[in-house]
């Protein structure tokens, strides 16, 4: 049951943004009542949390008194949340949880122009867990990868390319689908020489795919995991051993693609077999390979971002979903490499500004 705005003793309007308000100010309010004071309880969140946190994100005060509010502040920010609040309890009906961390996702699409506050309705059901999207792009990465058989993710750290990528995967594989999930990364080390690794070559190349076993055992019962892994329901393998297969009624994801040639992406593009699908993910900015080789992302990047049938999904720091502060170190570091691109120093020498010193050092050596 959706809430009631109570303001006037007035049923609530099919949309927040067609209520009445006040014309002579920007300040206003919506009295909003929710019929299961339970859920509601659940939406407050545990001390009002839930509440604090849309008034810390909007210039809005949020009063509560049982299973009533009334939110108070400019105008915009009170119909936003409004919105937010309707959604986030369309969420509770739908037995879904709703946490600080589901209101955040609410708050980032409702504040994105591109993205709507009924994204977070999207969801993956896997046997762990249900997944939805926390930002509008991750919300359009969904709706991607439902309709092509080939998308590219491309951005940061954190912005769950990956993640989502393997949750859908697995929700594929459960519902009958596909017949198996391929998980591949180039065994690129990142800037660290580890010389001998010991073991079989499971061991081996382990340590490189980590990541992707991690996500298999977040979303699926271990047994599971282990089970499909030795029945070859999922595979996880280095994009060596790629070459010479066609990969057919498949769910395939390649990630940390920045690492790969153009040779080999290509290759791996040309194992897509019939039924399947294949998601590629990486960072260009976070490229190991060696100075002077052009990664096949990029590459790919530039020669198929017209080709029909396939989608590229481009994240930023605002889909970063990791801690928030992994989205502030991630757009410090991408503000310094404008800069540094643009020409400014940064080096430097002895505790001197590096203009100055290379200047003094070039004297020196005179």
């Amino acid at each position: 049951m959706k809430p009631t705005n109570i303001k006037n003793g007035l049923k609530k309007a099919k949309s927040p943004a067609k209520k009445k308000q006040k014309a002579e100010s920007t300040h206003t309010s919506q009295d909003l009542q929710f019929e299961d004071n339970t859920l509601a309880q659940e939406l407050f969140g545990i001390h009002h949390a839930n509440l604090t946190r849309l008034e810390e994100k909007y210039n809005i005060v949020i009063h509560a008194r049982g299973n009533e509010l009334t939110v108070v502040g400019e105008k915009s920010d009170v119909i936003e949340v409004g919105n937010v609040l309707e959604e986030l309890y369309t969420r509770l009906e739908r037995g879904l949880d709703v946490s600080v961390d589901e209101v955040n996702a609410a708050v980032r699409m409702s504040s994105d122009d591109k993205g709507s506050v009924a994204d977070a309705q999207i969801t993956i059901q896997t046997r762990n867990r249900t997944i939805s999207p926390r930002s509008a792009n991750q919300a359009e990465y969904l709706r991607a990868i439902d309709g092509h058989d080939l998308v590219f993710g491309l951005g940061p750290a954190g912005t769950g390319k990956t993640y989502l990528a393997v949750a859908k995967g697995v929700e594929l594989l459960v519902g009958g689908v596909v017949d198996r999930i391929i998980l591949s990364r180039p065994a690129v080390e990142a800037g660290e020489q580890l010389g001998f690794l010991p073991g079989d070559m499971r061991e081996k190349v382990d340590p490189y795919l980590r990541p992707l076993y991690d996500a298999l055992y977040d979303m699926m019962p271990a047994q599971q995991v282990e089970k499909r892994l030795e029945s070859d329901e999922i595979e996880v393998a280095p994009l060596a051993f790629m070459r010479g297969r066609t990969l057919s009624n498949a769910f395939v994801i390649l990630d940390e693609a920045q690492n790969t040639t153009a040779v080999q992406m290509k290759m791996f593009l040309t194992r897509l077999g019939e039924n399947s699908r294949m998601v590629i993910t990486g960072d260009l900015s976070q490229v190991d390979l060696p100075r002077g080789t052009r990664s096949g992302l990029r590459d790919a990047a530039d020669t198929l971002r017209d080709v029909k049938g396939l989608k590229f999904i481009e994240f930023s720091t605002v889909d970063v979903v990791r801690h928030p502060l992994v989205g502030r170190i991630v757009e410090a570091y991408d503000q310094v490499e404008v800069k540094r691109q643009a020409g400014a120093r940064y080096e430097k020498v002895n505790g001197r500004n590096g203009a100055n010193a290379t200047g003094q050092d070039h004297d020196r050596d005179k």
